[in-house]
C-alpha cells in the first residue's frame, strides 16, 4: 500500500512522471494498484476494445493506447523483457526511464533469474519491486508463493542492490537513493545498477521515522533503531536483536517479553540491507590485505555493532543465509533465525512458530545465548520453552522430511 502511494506520486510528477515505467504480471489489483487504472490506464496499442466486467466500478480497468501502466499478463519472462527494454533504453537510445516491476517475489529471481544477469549484462536500471514477500507472510498458499530466498538469489548479481526495508520510510529512502545514483543530474556520474526492494502484503501500523535516523543509516545497510528499555536500571541484563522487513513485528514484540518476563533490556537494530554490509565488508578485507603498512580499517558492520551490548540475534522471513552474510563482521557471536526449509499453508502466526522465527523463539535464543556468556541458568531456559508453549521434539523445519504442505 506504502509503495503504490508512493509510485503514485512519482508518475504525477510533472517533470519526471512521465519517464516512470510501472510493469506488472497480471498482478495489478493483488498489489493494489488498480487506484492507478483510470489515472494512468493500462498500454494497449489498439485501444480498450471491450467493456471489462468492472466496467461500472470507480476503479475499473481502463486501456488506452497512451496508457503509461503495462499489465502483461501471466508471463514473468515477458514482463522481465519490458522492464528490460525500459531500463536499458538510456543506453540504446538515450532516453532514460525508470522501469518498477512488480510481482510475486517468488516468481522473481527463481522464474527469470538468467534475464537477470543479462539485464545486468546490458546494463538496465530501474526497481525489481519482489511483492507479497516473505515465506510466512502470504498465509494459506503454501510452496507455490512462499518465497525465503529471493535475497539469496539476488545477492548474486554483481550489479544488484537488495534491500528488504521494514517500514514507508525506509522504502521512501531507498527509491531515493536509487534515483540519485542511476539518473543523477549530472549523466557521467550515473551507476550502471539496479534495485531488488521486498515489500510485504502483511498490515501493520506504519511508524514515523525517529529524528535520530538519516538517510545514509538507512542506504548503508543496518542502523539502531530503538534503545530498549530504561537502560539506567542497572540490574538489566542487555541484549540485541537485528530485524528486516516483516520480521520487525517479532522482535518488537520479543523486546516486550524479555523485558517483562525476564529483566532483560534489549536494542532493536533495523537491517535493510545485509547484501550491502557483505560487500563494504568484504571489499574493507581486500583493501587491508592489498595495504598491510596501512592502517586496518573496520567494516561499517562491525564499526556499528560493536556499540550495541549482549548477545546479538537477527531475526529473517528469509532463510538464515541472509543475515548469515555479516556473521564473520559481527563483534560478537551472531545467532540467526530464518525460515529455512518448504513453505506451507498456515495463519502467519502457526507459520511463524513452525518456523521458530516467532518472538517466543527469539527469546528463547538471546537467552540461550547468555547460559553460554554466563548470565543466566539453563533453567531459565528450559522455564522459557515450557512458558511459551514451545515443543523441543517438533521436527526441524529446515528438514526435507518435515514436507511441503
Amino acid at each position: 500500500m506504502a509503495f503504490t502511494v508512493l509510485l503514485r506520486e512519482l508518475m504525477r510528477d510533472k517533470i519526471f512522471g512521465d519517464r516512470v515505467v510501472p510493469i506488472v504480471p497480471d498482478e495489478a489489483r493483488t498489489f493494489g494498484m488498480d487506484s492507478l487504472f483510470r489515472e494512468f490506464r493500462i498500454y494497449a496499442p489498439r485501444g480498450q476494445l471491450y467493456e471489462p466486467v468492472d466496467h461500472d466500478l470507480l476503479l475499473s480497468y481502463s486501456e488506452s493506447s497512451d496508457g503509461q501502466m503495462l499489465e502483461e499478463g501471466i508471463t514473468e519472462s515477458g514482463s522481465m523483457a519490458s522492464w528490460i527494454a525500459a531500463g536499458t533504453s538510456h543506453a540504446n537510445l538515450g532516453v532514460p526511464m525508470v522501469p518498477f516491476y512488480t510481482f510475486y517475489s517468488m516468481f522473481g529471481f527463481q522464474r527469470v533469474g538468467d534475464l537477470a544477469w543479462a539485464a545486468a549484462d546490458a546494463r538496465a536500471r530501474g526497481f525489481l519491486m519482489g511483492a507479497t514477500a516473505g515465506r510466512t507472510t502470504l498465509p494459506g498458499e503454501g510452496l507455490q508463493h512462499q518465497d525465503g530466498h529471493s535475497h539469496v538469489l539476488a545477492s548474486t548479481v554483481p550489479s544488484c542492490e537488495s534491500y528488504d526495508p521494514a517500514f514507508a520510510y525506509e522504502l521512501g529512502t531507498i527509491i531515493a537513493d536509487g534515483l540519485r545514483r542511476m539518473y543523477p543530474p549530472v549523466a557521467a556520474d550515473s551507476e550502471d545498477i539496479f534495485y531488488y526492494i521486498t515489500i510485504y502484503n502483511e498490515n501493520y501500523e506504519q511508524p514515523a521515522r525517529p529524528d535520530f535516523v538519516t538517510d545514509e543509516d538507512i542506504t548503508c545497510g543496518i542502523y539502531k533503531w530503538d534503545d530498549g528499555p530504561d537502560t539506567k536500571k542497572k540490574n538489566l541484563e542487555r541484549a540485541t536483536i537485528l530485524f528486516s522487513g516483516a520480521s520487525q513485528g517479532a522482535a518488537r514484540e520479543a523486546q516486550q517479553l524479555l523485558y517483562d518476563n525476564h529483566a532483560i533490556a534489549t536494542e532493536l537494530w533495523s537491517a535493510t540491507s545485509y547484501q550491502r554490509l557483505r560487500r563494504e565488508g568484504l571489499e574493507v578485507e581486500r583493501n587491508n590485505r592489498l595495504y598491510p603498512e596501512s592502517k586496518p580499517v573496520i567494516p561499517l558492520v562491525t564499526r556499528k555493532l560493536v556499540d550495541s551490548q549482549g548477545p546479538i540475534v537477527a531475526v529473517t522471513d528469509y532463510m538464515s543465509l541472509v543475515p548469515d552474510q555479516i556473521a564473520r563482521f559481527s563483534p560478537r557471536p551472531l545467532q540467526v533465525l530464518g525460515t529455512d526449509g518448504f513453505g506451507r499453508s498456515d495463519t502467519r502466526e502457526k507459520l511463524r512458530s513452525f518456523f521458530e522465527v516467532n518472538a517466543p523463539h527469539i527469546v528463547v535464543t538471546l537467552l540461550s545465548a547468555l547460559v553460554a556468556e554466563g548470565k543466566t541458568k539453563p533453567e531459565e531456559v528450559a522455564a522459557a520453552i515450557k512458558r511459551y508453549d514451545i515443543d523441543p521434539s517438533k521436527p526441524d523445519p529446515s528438514h526435507p522430511e518435515s514436507g511441503a504442505h
